[in-house]
């Protein structure tokens, strides 16, 4: 799954990008593609800490996002936006947008205020405008096919996209509007920009740390179901990635936080993606899993890899919860706490599974 990070000048979405990548995953290849740049990052999980801790095994693997750092978006830009820019986050999943709340005068804002508020504003516009485009081109070009020979997959096509339309026109984002399975089927191909998750992230000062929950609060109204917004200092999170663990403790003891933001906004990127963890355990390696929310166990087996989804027979399962307290698998058995599932099972989020299958 991708995420890609965005933001005026000068607001913070580098030392966002840099910062997560100070926890990239060991398989991350760090490199630049049609001007953007991706890492793929680890997803911090208590969980699998305590798991890892219980069994002692050779190896601890995380769950992992991909992010990506998009430039381009300048309200000072004379020829607009780029369309490299549109094209670099059309293929993303979720939209984090980095909005700067500090001032700084070696930095100025690109628009000569900070005002975190006209940049999401702007953001949004722009976002809107990109669909727009794309819609208005599709309809004039199903209209035109629609006069030649009369299609009723297009006609239905061209009704969708009337509908997608007058929303935007009215300032709607398209993830606002409700569409039926079929439809969302037909619009997936898309991607439209205002269809996406996002995660707004407020750039505040040192200054403002302890207060970060009520600048949070100002912008509640940007909050949806699939939008979520958070304040965080990028400065500090830079300064707390570049310590050791020790000293890590040591400074977030003197701030009087218990854990770093940036973990927070790692696992509001994770929850907006629509992701789940289940975990493997073992001797050899104690596994963090992502799949969708809602699927079920021969789904998931598959996720681990396909022949366990093909050959599916059984799973063990038991609540990390659970386990932990119980302190092994064999006592959780014999209290009844390990459960086999069939392939329709719900996997939740924090199941400790093993499959049971036959290739």
């Amino acid at each position: 799954m991708q995420t890609g990070i965005v933001g005026l000048p000068f607001s913070g979405k580098s030392t966002l990008f840099q910062t997560l990548l100070s926890n990239k995953a060991d398989s991350a290849e760090f490199k630049k593609k049609h001007l953007s740049e991706r890492g793929i990052i680890n997803v911090y999980d208590k969980r699998l800490d305590r798991l890892t801790a219980l069994f002692n095994p050779r190896s601890k693997v995380h769950a992992t996002i991909e992010y990506i750092k998009v430039p381009g978006l300048d309200p000072q830009n004379e020829n607009g936006l780029s369309p490299q820019f549109f094209a670099n986050l059309k293929t993303v999943d979720e939209i984090i947008l980095v909005v700067r709340g500090f001032e700084d005068e070696i930095y100025p804002h690109p628009s000569g205020k900070v005002d975190p508020r006209a940049d999401i504003e702007f953001a949004l516009a722009e976002f809107l405008l990109s669909d727009m485009l794309i819609v208005e081109k599709r309809i004039e070009r199903l209209e035109k096919q629609l006069k030649k020979v009369r299609n009723v997959t297009d006609e239905r096509e061209l009704q969708l996209l009337l509908k997608c339309q007058k929303a935007l026109e009215e300032g709607k984002a398209l993830r606002t509007i409700s569409f039926n399975d079929e439809e969302l089927k037909q619009l997936k191909g898309y991607q439209f920009l205002s269809s996406k998750p996002r995660l707004i992230v407020i750039n505040i000062d040192e200054s403002q740390l302890s207060s970060s929950e009520e600048v949070t609060e100002e912008y509640r109204d940007y909050q949806a179901e699939t939008v979520s917004v958070m304040s965080l200092c990028l400065k500090i999170e830079s300064e707390i990635a570049e310590l050791d663990e020790a000293d890590q403790e040591m400074f977030l003891e003197e701030l009087g936080i218990s854990e770093p933001a940036l973990y927070r906004l790692v696992q509001k990127s994770y929850d907006l993606l629509g992701l789940i963890s289940f975990f493997t355990v073992g001797e050899d390696e104690c596994r963090s899993w992502s799949i969708h929310r809602g699927m079920n166990a021969q789904q998931a087996a598959g996720v681990i890899h396909s022949d366990l989804e093909r050959g599916f027979i059984r799973a063990d399962v038991v609540s990390n919860v659970d386990l932990l307290k119980q302190g092994s698998l064999a006592a959780c058995r014999s209290r009844g706490l390990l459960r086999l599932e069939g392939k329709d099972y719900n996997v939740k989020d924090g199941d400790v599974m093993e499959i049971r299958f036959n290739v």
